[in-house]
C-alpha cells in the first residue's frame, strides 16, 4: 500500500527549509515547536529514510531530503491549484517570485497589477536578492520565477527577453570633484556581474581604481553617488533622474551589455506560470524600449 503524506506536514518542511529555521515556521505556520518536530519525525518514517541533519543548531536537509522537498512543493503547488479551481482553498495559494531591486518600482507593481486581475486569491511572495542567488533559488524550486541578469553570450538558461547597455554612472554635481587616479567606485558586493564587467574593462585599459563603497544594497549605491563617493556600473533602468552617464566625460573604457532572462522553476505549476508570463510580457513592455531607444555611445 502506497504511503500517503500528510499536507500539513509537508508545508512544514518546506517552509522550514525556505525560512532556514524550523523555529521560525513553527511561528509563520502557528504551530509549537513540537508539533514541527512531530510533522518531521513522521515523515522520516514515511520515507523510511532520514530527510535533515543537524547542523551547528539548525537543521539541513540530507541529498535525499533535498529530492524528497522538490516533490513537496510539487505536491503542495497541485493541492493549491485543485482547491482553488473549484473555488474550496482554506487558504490562499502562494507563488514566490524574484527580482533585481532595479525593477522594484515600475516593473514589479505593474506585474502583480495585471497578475491580480486574474487571480486575486493568490499570496505572491515578493524577493530581492543578489543576482546569483536569484538563478539558484529558481534552480532549487524555492522561487517559482525570476528575471535576472545574465553575462551576454553565457550558456543558455532561461529565456533571453533583451539586452541592456551597462552605463558609468554618477551625479553631474560631483564631476568636478572626482579623483580620475584612481578612479573610485561604488561597488555591489562580490559576486555581481556589474563589478566583474567594471573591474575587468579598468583592468583591460590599465585604468587604476579603488573601491570607495561596498554594499548589497541598491539604494545605497544611488546614496553613495549623490554623496560624491565615487562611479558605479549599472543600466539604464531604474536609473534616478538625478544620476548620469559619465563614461564619455571620464574617460572611461566601453562597457558590454547584459542580458535580463526570464527564468522558471522545474515542474512549475500553472498558477506560478501564469505570474510568470506576466511579469514576461511586462517586462519586454517597460524594459526593453529603453535598450532600442538609447543605444551606447560611449567611446572604447
Amino acid at each position: 500500500m502506497l504511503t500517503t503524506f500528510d499536507m500539513d506536514a509537508l508545508r512544514t518542511i518546506v517552509v522550514g527549509t525556505d525560512l532556514g529555521s524550523f523555529a521560525r515556521a513553527a511561528v509563520q505556520l502557528g504551530r509549537s515547536q513540537s508539533a514541527v518536530s512531530m510533522h518531521l519525525k513522521k515523515l522520516e518514517q514515511q520515507t523510511g529514510t532520514v530527510l535533515f541533519r543537524r547542523n551547528g543548531r539548525g537543521l539541513v536537509p540530507t541529498e535525499a531530503g533535498e529530492a524528497f522537498i522538490a516533490y513537496a512543493r510539487r505536491i503542495i503547488a497541485l493541492n493549491d491549484e485543485a482547491a482553488l479551481s473549484v473555488g474550496a482553498a482554506a487558504t490562499t495559494a502562494s507563488v514566490r517570485l524574484g527580482l533585481p531591486q532595479d525593477f522594484f518600482d515600475d516593473l514589479m507593481p505593474a506585474t502583480l497589477r495585471t497578475f491580480r486581475q486574474n487571480c486575486d486569491n493568490v499570496h505572491v511572495d515578493i524577493r530581492a536578492g543578489e543576482n546569483h542567488s536569484l538563478a539558484e533559488e529558481v534552480r532549487a524550486g524555492r522561487l517559482d520565477a525570476a528575471i535576472a541578469f545574465f553575462r551576454a553570450g553565457s550558456p543558455a538558461e532561461g529565456e533571453t527577453l533583451c539586452r541592456l547597455p551597462m552605463r558609468w554612472l554618477a551625479t553631474e554635481d560631483v564631476m568636478a570633484t572626482l579623483p580620475r587616479d584612481p578612479v573610485p567606485l561604488v561597488l555591489f558586493n562580490h559576486p555581481c556581474l556589474f563589478r566583474q564587467a567594471a573591474l575587468a574593462a579598468l583592468d583591460d585599459s590599465r585604468t587604476r581604481w579603488r573601491a570607495a563603497l561596498t554594499t548589497p544594497s541598491l539604494p545605497a549605491v544611488w546614496s553613495a553617488l549623490r554623496s560624491g563617493l565615487g562611479i558605479a556600473v549599472r543600466t539604464d533602468h531604474g536609473r534616478p533622474a538625478d544620476i548620469i552617464s559619465v563614461g564619455h566625460d571620464f574617460g572611461l573604457p566601453q562597457l558590454p551589455s547584459i542580458e535580463l532572462r526570464l527564468l522558471r522553476a522545474p515542474n512549475i505549476s500553472g498558477i506560478a506560470d501564469r505570474l510568470a508570463e506576466v511579469l514576461r510580457r511586462e517586462t519586454l513592455s517597460k524594459v526593453t524600449p529603453t535598450a532600442e531607444t538609447e543605444p551606447h555611445t560611449e567611446p572604447a
